[in-house]
């Protein structure tokens, strides 16, 4: 297995405007190809828009998303990777026949559809319908798995991914700069973005701190670290409907180091060099053989019924 390297991207998409998302996606791409990249990950919904859906019914859910592989979207994105020899990884709303609606995450190249993920836990409009099952798929060498957003705030997904073989995992999601009960949490106010140009600090200071990046840096180098696995994280920056999201895509190590992370206060692509021997000699490495399920096989896998709240979409009725 040899060295392979990966980019990660930040861009303020535009709510249900395909072609813009796709004509951004093609555009960093090429940034990304001339840094050497073989593949590039966009964040959850690039290619839709993701936050707006919230208040779409099910028809309009149903005129936003595509058939997989067969819908237009897809096919732009294999000429992407064809037109740069690369794997282009980018999320969308997909419906099958029966109108069933899903949240998913595809990876194409020059040949076609490489892989899919339907999000495990999807909540931002009701009419989606979870994923059944974890995504693992071989490129160029490596094995890589895919969670979106939510999917990684459950640690079992991330170890689960990893014992089906995942070496690096593409981790797309639109976060962070939302309320919860957590202290410190909370929305950033748009005019800031609207100003950035003249006082980036005022920005920086909500954008790297407990509402955004500061919240991230407690869990996300601990999947890496945990799992030995490489951690490409995806995010958008900018407006997401009426949200304001704060990027830092970053591409992490199994020591959970950062090797690169998109820093700027716009659209941005950057690239890292992912080498085999790291998986090995990370720490989480060896801990993952010194494993007892024989301790925990019944705990984890006991009965339990999920429930999903998310505050800031559904906030309690005092």
């Amino acid at each position: 297995m040899e060295d392979i390297k990966i980019a990660t991207a930040q861009f303020e998409n535009r709510s249900g405007d395909k072609e813009y998302n796709l004509a951004t996606i093609d555009r960093l791409c090429a940034k990304a190809v001339a840094q050497g990249a073989r593949m590039v990950a966009f964040h959850e919904c690039s290619v839709t828009g993701y936050t707006f859906a919230r208040h779409l019914s099910r028809q309009q859910m149903l005129d936003l998303a595509e058939y997989i592989p067969q819908g237009p979207s897809i096919d732009r994105l294999q000429g992407i990777a064809k037109k740069y020899d690369i794997a282009v990884l980018a999320g969308l709303f997909e419906k099958d026949e029966d109108d069933q609606l899903h949240k998913a995450y595809v990876c194409v190249d020059k040949n076609g559809l490489v892989a899919k993920h339907w999000k495990l836990h999807p909540f931002i409009n009701p009419n989606l319908l979870p994923g059944e099952a974890y995504t693992v798929f071989e490129w160029e060498g490596w094995k890589f798995g895919v969670l979106i957003c939510y999917d990684n705030n459950i640690v079992e997904n991330v170890r689960a991914t990893t014992l089906l073989g995942a070496q690096v995992i593409f981790m797309p999601h639109v976060t962070m700069c939302t309320p919860s009960t957590r202290p410190g949490a909370g929305f950033v106010d748009p005019a800031l973005w609207k100003n950035r140009e003249k006082d980036p600090t005022s920005l920086r200071l909500e954008f790297d701190g407990m509402k955004g990046r500061g919240w991230l840096m407690k869990w996300l180098p601990a999947r890496a670290y945990d799992n030995a696995v490489y951690a490409v994280f995806a995010n958008p920056i900018g407006m997401d409907d009426d949200q304001l999201k704060n990027g830092c895509s970053m591409i992490l190590d199994p020591f959970g180091d950062i090797l690169t992370e998109c820093r700027t206060l716009g659209d941005e692509v950057v690239t890292a060099t992912l080498t085999p021997e790291k998986l090995t000699q990370a720490g989480g490495y060896r801990y993952i053989q010194a494993r007892r399920p024989d301790l925990y096989r019944d705990v984890i896998g006991m009965e339990h019924t999920p429930l999903q709240r998310v505050v800031w979409l559904k906030p309690e009725k005092k």
